[in-house]
């Protein structure tokens, strides 16, 4: 079988899912099926090509047989095939979570439900991003996956989700004119946006030129990536969404900025001058994002600020841009993916089971729920780089890096990461104990109590969307006994124990996963491995 003929299925399952199941849109169950067989044959076909790019390297797909840099290439090197199965995975996860949270709407007065078909077209935009082989492809894939994002972000359609929705809407298009103005620059310049093609054509650039492209580009990545200064939308963007969509969004999308960032620097400006630059975000972003994170009284809020927090190790890794600091990076971004998002599943449980995210309404849910207890303590831990868990193991190797590179910015960085840590595990330590250990208060308001991820339950057990909430007023929160009745349903409890199987088997298998970092991370620097796949038998 030719297996570059499987390089564009993460792209074109998921979108054929996302037809078929807008056109079986009545039937709940035929959604379901086509939405979960799908993603599995995604999860399948990514692991293929990552092996095939392991042991063969990068399978290259040339859209429509036109060859590079003419054609649209679609390229599986050990990075992009490596998020491309991580992101299948994980969104397998959050579908299977979402269908025992209760997303998705049927019935008179929702005649169609999109939650399945703009799931499968975010999947969609985000496998096309990690594959593309030229700058406008991956601009493509950013606004399928944006695109997809605006109507999941504002799913039930409540007030705060709206406003919510706004911002986001509002930084993305900024964000995307900035990209698009990036690429109108380097065709300008170059004649073509093949990044293979890109790598010979910016060495031949005039400095100035070649600075302004790649300052314009790392701003387009960066507000995508909530890069600090630019990443004051996310914490006010993430919380109001519904869990799965939240964990899917805090997991995959900033991730996609991130992978952005480290393949345009690596393959169009080896060595570059904004070393310096990229390590002072990094600084800020860990300490300004985790200083946030510590002033929450929210578990989403929390974890929203330490999502930008912990985007400042990845970029750490690029800014030192050596094998050792890209391959800490590639770990970092994977135990990242699966961390981020197995905790805001955790945090949507928590929701359900305590009645809401606020550590001040919160209290005794170890006496409740110990697995649930020991659910959120794992990840938690994971998140805040304790031995031996892989968000240890991920620091460490970013922070020998920034000790092998040996000037006084990287020894701040590591310093600065030593002390995101710390303060990392000070706000899990703190959401651990309000929301397990202590007794909880006595007044909530009730839309908070029965309030799940834009879900609420009436007294005979059905469920009504926002779209029919009626105003409510406070109650008592309910007895031990009343919360013991809501059940930690498997098929909310299973995915996220998936995951937190999937971050304990990054531990296990840590030989094996930073062998095949450090193998990626030699092919970024490198370049030729890339460059000659694309091009091989046509010529540049």
């Amino acid at each position: 079988m030719n297996i570059e003929a499987l390089v564009p299925l993460p792209v074109v399952l998921p979108l054929f899912g996302a037809g078929l199941a807008l056109a079986l849109g009545r039937s709940a169950r035929a959604q379901r099926g086509v939405s979960i067989v799908v993603l599995s044959l995604v999860v399948a076909v990514a692991a293929v090509l990552l092996v095939r790019a392991d042991n063969d390297g990068p399978q290259v797909m040339h859209v429509g047989g036109w060859n590079a840099p003419i054609g649209i290439s679609l390229v599986a090197d050990r990075l992009s095939a490596l998020m491309v199965l991580v992101s299948a995975i994980v969104a397998l996860g959050v579908l299977v979570y979402s269908l025992g949270q209760g997303v998705v709407e049927y019935g008179r007065d929702t005649p169609l439900s999109v939650f399945h078909p703009t799931f499968l077209v975010l999947v969609a935009g985000v496998s096309n991003a990690f594959l593309s082989g030229d700058l406008f492809n991956l601009y493509v894939g950013f606004e399928i996956l944006l695109a997809a994002s605006y109507v999941l972000l504002t799913l039930g359609g409540t007030g705060a989700r709206i406003r919510a929705g706004t911002t986001y809407v509002i930084v993305s298009l900024a964000s995307s004119i900035i990209f698009l103005s990036a690429i109108a620059l380097t065709y300008a310049a170059t004649g073509t946006v093949n990044l293979a093609h890109l790598a010979s054509r910016f060495d031949e650039l005039p400095g100035g030129i070649r600075l302004t492209i790649q300052l314009t580009l790392l701003t387009a990545f960066a507000i995508k990536a909530a890069v600090f200064p630019l990443s004051a939308w996310l914490p006010d963007s993430y919380p109001t969404a519904p869990a799965p969509v939240t964990a899917v969004f805090a997991g995959l999308l900033t991730k996609v900025g991130v992978y952005a960032i480290m393949r345009t620097q690596t393959l169009l400006f080896p060595g570059s001058e904004l070393s310096d630059l990229l390590m002072w975000a990094a600084l800020l972003t860990m300490l300004v994002g985790i200083l946030g994170a510590v002033a929450q009284s929210d578990i989403k809020r929390m974890l929203s600020f330490t999502l930008v927090s912990h985007i400042g190790y990845m970029v750490f890794g690029v800014a030192v841009a050596s094998d050792a600091g890209l391959s800490g990076a590639i770990y970092y971004v994977v135990h990242h993916i699966v961390i981020q998002t197995n905790l805001f599943l955790v945090a949507g449980m928590i929701e359900r089971r305590g009645g809401s995210t606020s550590l001040d309404r919160l209290g005794g849910l170890a006496r409740l729920s110990p697995i649930l207890a020991v659910m959120f303590f794992v990840p938690a831990m994971n998140l805040a780089g304790i031995p031996p868990f892989s968000g240890f193991l991920g620091k460490i190797a970013l922070m020998q890096a920034g000790v092998d590179n040996g000037t006084a910015l990287a020894y701040g960085l590591v310093i600065g990461s030593v002390v995101t840590s710390l303060l990392t595990l000070y706000a899990m330590a703190k959401a651990w104990n309000r929301a397990f250990w202590q007794g909880p208060d006595t007044q909530v308001p009730i839309d908070d109590i029965h309030q799940v991820d834009g879900l609420d339950e009436v007294p005979d057990g059905t469920r009504v969307t926002d779209l029919h909430r009626k105003p409510v007023q406070t109650a008592e929160r309910p007895s031990a006994r009343a919360r013991r009745s809501i059940p930690l349903r498997w098929m909310l409890a299973g995915p996220a124990g998936a995951l937190l199987g999937v971050s304990l088997a990054m531990t296990i298998f840590a030989g094996p996963l930073f062998g095949l970092t450090d193998r990626a991370a030699v092919d970024l620097r490198e370049r030729s491995p890339y460059i000659e796949a694309v091009f091989e038998g046509s010529g540049p």
